[in-house]
């Protein structure tokens, strides 16, 4: 039994062949570019939302704040409008995410890419052309339906696509994509902020050039071979798992056993919601709705959002707290690369720990150091000294996460969950991180208002919690066949009482 899940050296593997091919890699980067298009949105909103030829455009009452002689740095953004204007596209990637994972098993995991690009180039264009909030509210939705397509079938297909010592490696391509997307925001952001009055519309438009990337992408790449046999395809999935596999490996034998787990979720396939709420489930449905959430509790989408915002209530100029941004986002890619090679090597759980105990000591120092330089009224004006040691502390802060519950909170749904229930617990994860990323986006310029730097000692509480949780209840799953993975959860020391051994799954009908 395996305390906390560390021990997987016994569990099944099956080694058909397959090795690292050009085409795997090609595909595997095509599908992982979906993450630019949630990469380039979290770094073009915040960058905007702190341009004054925008503000001054649609949100005039924040300008007329910083221009008081006496003000609250805590309190200056505090517009629900202006967070309306950012949250808003998380409620439609919500409600889209539930929607692809039923779409996602009709149609497959590439057309819902190609559907997810087409809505994002969209919503570009209408938030570019924007002469009011309605406007911008409309195209932001646009572009929410376009990421919950693209961020429920893109995880899944890489999972789904990739060789099992490598996979998490290739998931992580997901989160690295995300990263080079958010630095080009931040780039574009820091040029457009010197083009006064449409500098802005700018940076807004400028959201087609990655949504192009997805749609090129997807129309080169073929779906999936799980995805092509739940159609009942299964020549085009026996010519896409030779194209990804290499000519080498032995198709017919990993096809076989992909086709058994299919046949399975296809003897089901009328109730994947209502099957995920089963006992035999419980971890799965956890796993779908904790760790999303969990990454979104670390605080690091409002840091990520609202970094310009948070680099000037920390001292910084404009033009500074953008370029500081720009700093973040390039933190952020690194540390995906090191995720990338780290992750097969060493597994989840040691960078889940490392990046979880960092992220909680930098909180608790800026949290303090906010405190005894701006103050409780935020009235006070911080030294360069301590603004440079907020933007250090800050990128170390980034660096964390970007190994540890940036790419992990993609790799980890994508890989756990039985092909019958797939799609519905990947459609769950990705619902709960982006109606949490809403809420949060909607109330964190109001909790900085309130809690004061009292708002990153919440964040730390909430790390300290969520480390435990990784310590306790998730297992190791590096190197794991997908189709192996339920072995991985029978010897929990916890979930095991609730798995459903295969022996007995087979007895049943369950399993052919």
């Amino acid at each position: 039994m395996a305390g906390g899940g560390f021990a997987v050296a016994d569990a099944p593997s099956a080694n058909y062949g397959g090795r690292v091919t050009f085409s795997v890699v090609v595909t595997c980067l095509m599908a992982a570019s979906g993450g630019l298009i949630f990469g380039y949105d979290i770094g073009i909103s915040g960058g905007v939302t702190a341009m004054e030829s925008f503000l001054e455009a649609f949100f005039p009452g924040v300008l007329r704040r910083m221009a008081a002689a006496r003000r609250d740095e805590y309190c200056i953004y505090d517009s629900h409008i202006l967070t309306a204007f950012t949250s808003s596209l998380y409620l439609a990637g919500l409600a889209a995410s539930l929607v692809a994972s039923r779409v996602t098993r009709a149609i497959g995991r590439q057309a819902v890419m190609l559907a997810g690009g087409a809505l994002f180039f969209a919503g570009a264009a209408v938030n570019a052309a924007a002469v009011n909030i309605a406007m911008l509210i409309v195209g932001r939705m646009l572009l929410g339906f376009g990421i919950g397509f693209t961020n429920q079938a893109a995880p899944v297909y890489l999972a789904e696509t990739a060789p099992p010592k490598w996979r998490g490696a290739f998931t992580t391509g997901f989160q690295l994509f995300l990263s080079i997307g958010n630095l080009a925001a931040n780039l574009v952001n820091y040029g457009t902020a010197r083009i006064p009055a449409w500098g802005w519309r700018l940076s807004l438009g400028l959201a087609a050039a990655p949504a192009a990337v997805i749609l090129v992408g997807a129309l080169l790449i073929p779906d999936t071979p799980s995805s092509l046999l739940l159609r009942g395809r299964v020549e085009d999935a026996r010519a896409a798992l030779r194209r990804v596999r290499g000519a080498k490996a032995d198709v017919d034998a990993e096809l076989e056993e992909v086709s058994r787990a299919v046949e399975a979720a296809r003897a089901h396939e009328d109730g994947a919601f209502r099957r995920i709420l089963r006992r035999e489930h419980r971890h799965h449905l956890v796993m779908a709705v904790a760790v999303p959430l969990f990454q979104q509790l670390t605080g690091v989408i409002v840091i990520a959002f609202f970094s310009p915002v948070l680099f000037q209530t920390a001292g910084f100029g404009s033009n500074a707290a953008l370029m500081g941004a720009v700093i973040l986002g390039a933190v952020n890619l690194g540390s995906a690369l090191v995720s990338g090679v780290a992750v097969d090597r060493y597994g989840r759980r040691p960078l889940f720990l490392t990046g979880g105990l960092l992220m909680i000591a930098c909180q608790v120092a800026v949290a303090w150091i906010m405190g005894s330089q701006i103050g409780g009224d935020g009235g006070s004006a911080m030294a360069r000294g301590y603004s440079l040691a907020v933007l250090a502390l800050t990128c170390v802060f980034s660096a964390a996460f970007g190994w540890s519950w940036g790419p992990l909170t993609w790799v980890i749904p994508g890989e756990i969950f039985p092909v019958e229930i797939r799609s519905a617990g990947q459609g769950i994860s990705v619902a709960v991180n982006l109606g949490a990323t809403f809420v949060l986006t909607q109330t964190f310029l109001t909790m900085l208002c309130s809690f004061k730097y009292a708002t990153f000692i919440y964040y730390a509480a909430w790390v300290a919690v969520m480390t435990a949780f990784v310590v306790a209840f998730l297992p190791e799953t590096k190197g794991v066949p997908l189709e192996a993975m339920g072995a991985v959860w029978e010897r929990h020391w916890y979930w095991g009482r609730f798995v459903q051994p295969q022996a007995a799954k087979v007895a049943e009908g369950e399993l052919p």
